[in-house]
């Protein structure tokens, strides 16, 4: 017999199980959203918003509302749908993650090529050494600083996240684009959901590309899997 004011345990059930699939796809949502709005840098309004998610535009600001207060999505002075400083927040704390992830890889390309092995992410537009491990067996090597950067244009490494974003699997060369007498190798780290990078070798004497080539892109396999 149910209590005065109960529901059928059946029924209660249903409802709750309800409830955790609204949540779900409220969620889906709103990361689909931060997702679009990331990749529209002219920013997104509400009403392009709506139309790519196939909602409308009430539930759009619905999922815009906590996104703002918790400082992942802006409304700029055009009202348009912007990343707020929130996702920045969340980016310097993953980076530790993304380095310690990529070590081993690039301990291993280290002491196979013989240079210095970094791994480079695009921040703020430009390349940034997240993580450097230099060879232990060479008398000489470059001595490359995490948190350096450059631009996208000029060096292996940035070149070879451009490269990536067009679908370019295979190693960049360069020679002295970011400092006289260094010699450069990179391939983009691909596969890994919301990064940008490249992984590559630096060194002080001319690379055989098809050797260290091979090298650096079996290190951006294993990365992509580490991170991935």
């Amino acid at each position: 017999m149910l209590e005065q004011g109960g529901a059928p345990p059946a029924e209660a059930e249903a409802s709750g199980a309800g409830r955790v699939g609204e949540t779900a796809q409220t969620l889906d949502r709103g990361l689909r959203l931060l997702h679009l709005v990331a990749d529209a840098p002219g920013g997104l309004t509400v009403t392009e918003a709506a139309r790519r998610l196939g909602i409308g535009r009430a539930a759009v600001y619905r999922l815009a509302g906590p996104l703002t207060a918790h400082g992942m999505l802006r409304r700029d002075e055009g009202g348009r749908l912007r990343l707020g400083a929130g996702v920045l927040h969340l980016a310097q704390r993953a980076q530790p993650l993304l380095a310690e992830g990529a070590l081993p890889a690039l301990r291993r390309l280290a002491e196979q090529a013989g240079a210095t092995a970094h791994l480079t992410v695009v921040e703020g537009g430009e390349g940034v050494a997240l993580a450097v491990v230099e060879p232990s067996w060479t008398s000489f090597h470059v001595a490359y600083r995490t948190g350096a950067r450059h631009p996208l244009d000029r060096g292996a490494a940035g070149r070879a996240i451009l490269a990536g974003r067009a679908g370019a699997v295979d190693p960049v060369s360069s020679s002295g684009e970011l400092q006289a007498g260094a010699y450069g190798v990179a391939a983009p780290v691909l596969g890994v959901p919301g990064l940008e990078a490249s992984v590559g070798v630096v060194a002080l004497a001319p690379l055989d590309v098809e050797v260290v080539g091979a090298q650096v892109r079996a290190a951006a396999t294993d990365i992509a899997t580490a991170l991935g």
